[in-house]
């Protein structure tokens, strides 16, 4: 499964775009989108929202990449994360 910074990286060079242009449409550092693109950064929504819209991907796919990296970054080191994740499905499942 692709990693939401390296799939708008791959999206972005394949639509001939530099991280600066693409930066530039964001109004952020070029060095935050590239530390975003190497996942070591995450960005908001609504700039995840933005992106979709300058590279022209599927606003959902990136959405959801992205949301599974934070769940990921916050979960990642600690334990019992099986049974926290069986949890939550289960609360979501009742929710939607």
């Amino acid at each position: 499964m692709k990693e939401f910074g390296a799939t708008i990286r791959e999206l972005r060079e394949k639509k001939g775009l530099l991280l600066r242009q693409v930066a530039a449409e964001l109004d952020i550092d070029t060095a935050l989108l590239s530390k975003v693109e190497r996942g070591e950064r995450s960005i908001k929504k609504e700039q995840v929202i933005r992106i979709a819209e300058i590279i022209g991907a599927e606003e959902k796919e990136l959405l959801v990449l992205w949301l599974s990296a934070k769940v990921n970054d916050l979960i990642k080191n600690e334990d019992y994360t099986q049974e926290a994740l069986t949890i939550s499905l289960k609360k979501l499942k009742k929710e939607i």
